[in-house]
């Protein structure tokens, strides 16, 4: 009798240490493969180049990716804490879908009840977006945006067919801008939510896995 192939893995990747921190320590037992957190640094090219660099790793080669982290909201009514589903990522470089989007919902809401949940297209910028760019984003069909998520997901996909999504939290608004990214390690709202949502991870995770080569 054949060996069982073993699952594939789930690549997490966030850019800042706060967001490492909410979602390493949750990390546990249970999930249906290896699970690896990965701190990529801030911006759309350190992204992309430790994405690669950890996809490169042959343990990693099928991993499902999941870009997470906070966002700023682009539309009139979102609060810090509300949580972004993407239904696709985009950049100047190209738009990718994501997978299991209505699941993600769903266990959200199970993991996070009475939080907000928005679906949308969510954007990539070069640099934390402030006052009037917000509309033009807003303009472009846009829910929010980080500067990560699509370098993440590009990135993911050019390297093989694989289970991809983006989660976010709010951690700016348009009645609620931040100063600077520092107020983040305030213990706002927005980290108390990233750090309750990864079982909702775990869950699409083991719904959409991929199977080995």
């Amino acid at each position: 009798m054949s060996a069982r192939p073993a699952p594939a893995p789930l690549l997490i990747a966030c850019a800042l240490g706060i967001e490492q921190l909410a979602l390493h320590r949750r990390v546990r037992a249970g999930a249906a493969g290896p699970v690896t957190v990965l701190r990529t640094g801030m911006g759309p090219e350190a992204a992309e180049r430790s994405v690669t660099r950890m996809l490169a790793e042959r343990v990693l080669r099928d991993a499902a990716v999941l870009a997470t982290g906070f966002c700023a909201g682009l539309a009139p009514g979102m609060h810090p804490g509300d949580l972004v589903v993407a239904e696709e990522t985009r950049d100047p470089r190209g738009s990718v879908p994501c997978d299991g989007t209505e699941l993600l919902v769903k266990e959200l809401g199970r993991v996070a009840p009475g939080r907000t949940v928005h679906t949308g297209p969510l954007t990539g910028s070069e640099h934390v977006v402030r006052g009037h760019e917000r509309s033009e984003l807003l303009a472009t069909g846009a829910i929010a945006v980080d500067m990560e998520s699509a370098a993440t997901l590009l990135s993911a996909v050019r390297l093989g067919a694989r289970p991809v999504a983006a989660v976010r939290v709010v951690v700016d608004a348009p009645e609620h801008e931040l100063v600077r990214i520092g107020t983040v390690r305030g213990g706002i709202s927005a980290f108390r939510v990233l750090r309750s949502v990864l079982p909702a991870y775990l869950e699409w995770h083991r719904s959409l896995l991929l199977p080995r080569r």
